[in-house]
């Protein structure tokens, strides 16, 4: 987890500030959004996201972990079983902070913090393996141009940027779909 800021801490002490972060993820679990102030919301975010990591992976070390921070086999259970699934597809960004302006009472600025439960669409999904795609070609091209003339690195070049033009039309295909 991220180490605690030195000075002054929400909640006074860094025992309480534990506390309020173990609160407000449990709370996220449970309700997938929730409304607080801008500085709770952007000092719990880190931690969530490495919450959610640690229940992608699942395996037993990963679930301890999470329960010492947790401290609630139910919402524990929840982010594993439940939540985890959601975000098996996505590759961070699990959270988003929302700015809803200031509270009523003192002015203090609020947001919204909630999980990102939907789908990676299939066109930032498509243009990911496209540029792997290349990223490999480029890679293979480069190997055999180091031990062979010049004259084959431009054939292999030639071949990698037509893998690259394959990838980028089975991407259209997919969007048009």
């Amino acid at each position: 987890m991220p180490k605690p800021k030195k000075g002054a801490r929400l909640g006074g002490s860094a025992a309480h500030q534990r506390h309020i972060i173990a609160n407000m993820c449990k709370a996220l679990i449970e309700h997938k959004s929730v409304t607080t102030t801008e500085a709770r919301a952007k000092l719990v975010q880190p931690h969530m996201e490495k919450l959610i990591t640690k229940a992608k992976k699942g395996d037993t070390a990963n679930r301890r972990q999470a329960l010492r921070v947790l401290k609630d086999r139910e919402s524990a259970y929840i982010l594993f079983e439940e939540l985890a699934p959601l975000f098996a597809e996505r590759e961070g960004g699990y959270t988003r902070i929302t700015k809803i302006g200031e509270r009523r009472g003192d002015n203090a600025p609020m947001a919204v913090l909630s999980l990102v439960t939907e789908k990676v669409s299939p066109k930032q999904a498509a243009v990911s393996e496209a540029e792997n795609a290349a990223k490999k070609a480029a890679a293979v091209a480069e190997e055999p141009a180091s031990a062979e003339s010049s004259a084959s690195s431009a054939s292999s070049a030639s071949s990698a940027s037509a893998v690259s033009a394959e990838s980028a039309d089975e991407a259209s295909e997919e969007e048009a779909k």
